[in-house]
């Protein structure tokens, strides 16, 4: 005899049948303060987000379209902001951990199809100059476009016998390559790397070594440390400085690179889910890379809202391998003339 077997929604049993929208939470009844300490972010900013994500939330084929997009996007934040999926924070809003988890990727997917708008180089030359006048405005260094560097986030083991993903330090990791300007807002963001790629290498064969080399972005360049070649678009440190203009060089390079370590501080500090605190991302690569992806859109976006991004303190630590970096430096001779003439003319 053929046993019935009921397949239970947890959105249905919560919400009941049809496509009704929660509102037993609602953002006007509670303080800008009691948001930001769970979920991270004040009031108008989520006001910002339901509009900018509101129709992709409400997608006719999505199984959580009976919750509202507001309610997503605070089950989202709360994740990315505390690194778990917390019973209290659950309760808040009046929806299952298992409901949370596909709000998560619901907004996740949504912030991802908006990256390029948010996360990109500028275009017209009035905000490109405006950019290399900024970062001139730090240490006097002319020229800049960006400052590039690696991080890693750790990650779950994809399967036993997969070792791309495990970092120097034994550990599986992605290995993000971004790029930001003088006020940490992110330029470009690959975070799909294997944590095994040097950062030399994850450059080689990034999208955005093509887009420099095809000249998309001329009239300047990216500082990058000593994990990088020199390139005639990217320029690195000198090794052993000797004279008193590469001292000055080498000081005003650090100064400026400084910034994009800045930034990951902040982007670990304001999005705990990447931080390590609570334990590693517990998804595939792929949706951990689009998480990571989701966090460097709404870093971007808290920036254009004026939350300022040295305003949170840095805690905890991005699995960050420590470099023994081999200079890497290349046999490009242009390269080469291009950083010695950098020097001679601003730094003799």
């Amino acid at each position: 005899m053929a046993v019935p077997i009921a397949i239970l929604d947890c959105d249905l049993l919560l919400y009941g049948r049809g496509h009704r929208t929660l509102d037993r939470f609602k953002l006007e009844d509670v303080t800008d303060e009691y948001l930001v300490s769970m979920y991270g972010f004040p009031r108008q900013f989520i006001y910002y987000l339901v509009d900018l994500l509101g129709a992709s939330l409400s997608r006719p084929t999505q199984r959580s379209r009976a919750i509202s997009p507001e309610t997503q996007i605070l089950a989202a934040l709360g994740f990315y902001t505390s690194g778990s999926f917390q019973t209290r924070m659950g309760d808040a809003i009046g929806i299952s951990q298992a409901s949370m988890s596909r709000c998560v990727a619901n907004v996740t997917e949504a912030l991802v199809e908006r990256a390029s708008q948010f996360i990109h180089f500028p275009e017209d030359e009035a905000s490109i100059q405006s950019l290399k006048d900024d970062f001139y405005g730090l240490a006097g260094m002319p020229g800049v476009l960006g400052v590039i560097d690696c991080t890693h986030v750790a990650i779950k083991a994809p399967n036993a016998e997969d070792l791309s993903y495990v970092n120097r330090k034994g550990l599986h990791s992605l290995n993000c390559l971004m790029v930001c300007d003088a006020r940490g807002a992110l330029l470009s963001a690959e975070t799909h790397w294997p944590g095994s790629l040097q950062d030399c290498t994850v450059l080689q064969q990034a999208a955005l070594s093509s887009q420099f080399e095809a000249g998309l972005h001329k009239d300047g360049w990216l500082l990058g440390d000593s994990s990088f070649y020199l390139r005639t678009w990217l320029i690195t440190p000198l090794h052993i400085p000797e004279t008193t203009a590469e001292y000055r060089y080498n000081m005003a390079h650090s100064a400026t690179h400084n910034v994009i370590e800045q930034t990951f501080r902040t982007i670990r500090s304001r999005f705990r889910c990447l931080d390590g605190s609570k334990g590693t991302l517990q998804y595939s690569p792929e949706k951990s890379s689009h998480i990571i992806l989701a966090c460097c859109v709404l870093h971007n976006i808290s920036l254009e809202h004026g939350l300022d991004v040295w305003s949170s303190p840095a805690t905890g630590q991005m699995e960050q391998p420590e470099e023994e970096y081999e200079q890497m430096e290349s046999l490009d001779s242009e390269a080469y003339r291009i950083r010695r003439e950098l020097l001679l003319n601003h730094f003799s």
